[in-house]
């Protein structure tokens, strides 16, 4: 049985939502997620999911949505982060159907600051709900491991119930994922904070459980925005079995992974250490950096390979009165930007076990 024989193609929302990472779970596989900023890193990751027969999950964030919308708008109030967010929801929803995949609309990095930003994308959420009976976006993510435990399940639960009747999931994050991403710096973070205790996974899926089902932890062990020299991150998702045993304690449960796990700071992971953490339930992982700079790379090679024909409109080795239109066209480089994110994306596929699923 294939995945679109249990959801349809095109962005995937509350039930539908939960079949699919039901399946993922079921079949050992997890689903990449990644960060778009343009409609061309949207295409070139829909183009390499629907090629590798996968479902993708696209996702925003607070600057991602920004330059969605345009870096000449105002941010004050979140208003640009908020409009390119909707912007780029609305897009994905536009061509989604179209490539053949089923697609997860996601929002990424809410921290406590930027609280003004997820309630933006969750009014939303409710207009499209009003006229359509499902969210726009599938799924958000709150970020409060930079705050106390307590705080952080409580601010969680308060959005949780305005999410639950529209089956809209929300992913939260317990422990302090290191690095710096999207002007979150946690470089210089104590290192026991890199490392979610079980516990802390319990006291989460008590409370957010009494809600609804339609919830992931991103729980850290050890995970780092970007990319170090290899021996410079100490990555445990062993870890994450020892949380989905304590948890299945707890419950009482045959089911041995009770919880929907999500994998950040993957970037530079070796393939045993993104193997392990789906073994234990991860079923989301995210991608970002790696992407950006094979996006660059397509774009740096395809100038290295032209230079002679990118220097002036009219003139080039073939001859002086020779035009360049063909290759200073902002659809051939940017095309090339994007073969380069594509065969990163495809690789994605391939370690996470989600190609060929379709």
């Amino acid at each position: 049985m294939s995945i679109l024989s249990v959801v349809p193609a095109g962005v995937v929302t509350g039930d539908n939502l939960r079949k699919l990472l039901n399946y993922a779970k079921e079949h050992k596989f997890a689903i990449p997620s990644f960060n778009c900023t343009s409609t061309s890193t949207v295409n070139a990751a829909l183009e390499a999911a629907r090629d590798a027969k996968s479902p993708v999950m696209i996702q925003f964030s607070n600057g991602g949505g920004a330059y969605f919308a345009g870096k000449g708008l105002d941010n004050k109030d979140q208003t640009a982060s908020i409009i390119g967010s909707v912007a780029g929801a609305q897009y994905v929803r536009a061509v989604a159907k179209a490539y053949g995949i089923p697609v997860i609309l996601h929002s990424d990095h809410c921290a406590k600051k930027l609280l003004p930003w997820f309630d933006g994308m969750l009014a939303a959420d409710e207009a499209y709900f009003k006229l359509h009976g499902e969210p726009l976006f599938s799924s958000h993510m709150l970020d409060l491991s930079e705050e106390p435990k307590e705080e952080n399940i409580e601010i969680c639960v308060k959005y949780l119930k305005r999410m639950a009747p529209m089956k809209l999931l929300l992913e939260m994050e317990i422990g302090i994922t290191g690095g710096e991403e999207d002007g979150v710096n946690n470089e210089d973070v104590d290192n026991a904070a890199l490392y979610t205790q079980p516990e802390d996974i319990w006291d989460i899926y008590r409370e957010f459980s009494k809600i609804t089902d339609l919830f992931t932890i991103a729980a850290a062990f050890g995970n780092v925005h970007g990319v170090y020299k290899p021996g410079n991150v100490k990555l445990h998702p062993e870890l994450l079995g020892k949380h989905q045993e304590f948890v299945k304690g707890k419950l009482g449960t045959a089911d041995s992974k009770p919880v929907f796990f999500v994998f950040h700071g993957g970037s530079g992971s070796t393939a045993e250490e993104i193997k392990t953490a789906v073994e234990f339930g991860v079923i989301k992982m995210n991608i970002d950096t790696d992407t950006q700079f094979a996006y660059w790379m397509g774009l740096r090679d395809f100038y290295e390979s032209k230079k002679a024909y990118l220097q002036s409109q009219i003139g080039n080795p073939e001859g002086a009165d020779k035009p360049n239109k063909k290759y200073y066209d902002p659809r051939v480089f940017i095309r090339e930007a994007e073969k380069g994110m594509i065969k990163r994306v495809h690789q994605a596929f391939k370690e996470l076990g989600s190609a060929n699923t379709l």
